[in-house]
């Protein structure tokens, strides 16, 4: 499925000619000849050549070397990402938490995870700031002291900038795969 064009629908989605002239007016060619905003999801992806592909997962991998424990970064992102509502992301994020080592009973609780015993405080933490910074706009002060000095009570300077990261990586993630409607399961990584 193309990147830039949604689900039974054929025109081209505005974010979708945004992300074309990211790429370079058209959205740069492959040796091919093929339009690399055209190609199906998976190779679009896993594609280095794709110029906006390369620049997420840039951010990513540098998310990923943040000194954040790879858990908790997934957490992260699969609870952002159910907040969005993200079928994909959810999908792929909780297929990577569990390549991570995590377990079925926390990846179903991530929803709930301020009612359940599953989860650490520093982990308590992180998924507190994905939801407030997911959630900007819902309150006038997004992200309360209260909920960042307990952010920091748990992770340095680098650790919160990493977490800062994943979440807003997450958010790229889903804005470019909700209004596409990217199907959950379309990708295996």
């Amino acid at each position: 499925m193309a990147i830039g064009a949604r689900l039974g629908g054929g025109a081209l989605h505005p974010a979708a000619r945004s992300a074309r002239q990211l790429a370079g007016g058209d959205g740069g060619s492959s040796e091919d000849g093929t339009d690399l905003l055209e190609r199906d999801a998976e190779q679009v992806v896993k594609d280095e050549r794709d110029p906006l592909c390369r620049a997420i997962q840039t951010l990513y991998g540098i998310a990923h070397k943040g000194g954040v424990p790879a858990k908790t970064l997934e957490l992260v992102h699969l609870r952002a990402s159910q907040i969005n509502g993200c079928g994909f992301c959810v999908d792929s994020g909780a297929r990577q938490a569990k390549k991570a080592g995590e377990s079925d009973e926390r990846l179903f609780a991530v929803a709930a995870w301020r009612d359940t015993p599953y989860f650490s405080e520093a982990e308590r933490a992180a998924l507190a700031l994905a939801e407030a910074v997911t959630r900007l706009s819902v309150r006038p002060d997004p992200v309360p002291d209260e909920l960042w000095n307990e952010a920091a009570r748990h992770y340095d300077e680098a650790g919160l900038a990493t977490l800062r990261l994943m979440i807003a990586v997450t958010n790229v993630f889903n804005r470019f795969n909700v209004p596409t409607r990217q199907p959950a399961g379309s990708v295996t990584w």
